[in-house]
């Protein structure tokens, strides 16, 4: 009987994990679809030139302070609407990928995120060991190197740029570990509506991959033009 209950809990932990997973995949989906059609249209050009983008840029900022402060108090509905607007809105911002780096440059870039995205994952989902005190730090750090990030507008330094782009990654690739760590144990110990708790995983996860490949593709465009 011990032996049943177990091999249904393995079963519904890794039914969850897909979904969240199948969600991620889907707004990151909806991301390189729009990101590829705003390039290819040439809508880029008027929206990334103008007041638009910090529209675009701000709005991107409130949907993820909106998500993460009321996520408790939205409706399944609201939440997975919310999900699938930044990733639309994200893909509007990021298609000036295309036209500032080569597209071998950007498909490295992103089967290498892909590849270390899926063994941190992986590590996160097994790892039976307590992240709370590391995902404070990461936390901490994530927010000390954006408020460098936007100084760093202003300064234009090349060598902070490099450095950022470093520090970056290794926060988001710990940030990768500690969110499905955190995923794997809210799935066990915390009552969610499923659709919620979906959303909420592949929100999280959406987030630390785009940025994961954000910096390896200015590392990687770093290195090709020097």
């Amino acid at each position: 009987m011990e032996e049943i209950k177990t091999n249904q809990y393995v079963d519904d932990t890794n039914s969850t994990i897909i979904k969240v997973f199948f969600r991620m995949f889907l707004g990151l989906l909806a991301t390189g679809l729009t990101a590829l059609y705003t390039y290819k249209s040439g809508m880029y050009i008027s929206i990334l030139s103008g007041v638009s983008y910090s529209v675009l840029a701000i709005t991107e900022v409130a949907i993820v302070l909106i998500f993460s402060w009321m996520f408790r108090k939205l409706s399944p509905t609201i939440v997975t609407v919310l999900f699938y607007l930044y990733a639309f809105i994200n893909g509007i911002t990021m298609s000036v990928i295309f036209a500032a780096f080569e597209m071998n440059t950007i498909f490295y870039a992103f089967f290498t995120t892909a590849l270390l995205f899926g063994g941190l994952a992986l590590y996160g989902y097994e790892t039976k060991a307590d992240m709370t005190k590391i995902g404070t730090i990461l936390k901490v750090g994530l927010i000390v190197g954006l408020i460098v990030s936007i100084i760093n507008l202003f300064i234009g330094n090349t060598i902070i740029d490099i450095a950022l782009d470093w520090i970056m990654l290794l926060i988001f690739c710990g940030l990768t570990i500690y969110d499905m760590n955190k995923i794997s144990y809210m799935q066990e110990y915390v009552e969610y509506d499923t659709e919620k708790f979906y959303i909420y995983g592949a929100m999280e996860l959406y987030l630390d991959f785009i940025n994961i490949f954000i910096r390896l593709l200015s590392i990687m465009g770093r290195s090709r033009r020097d």
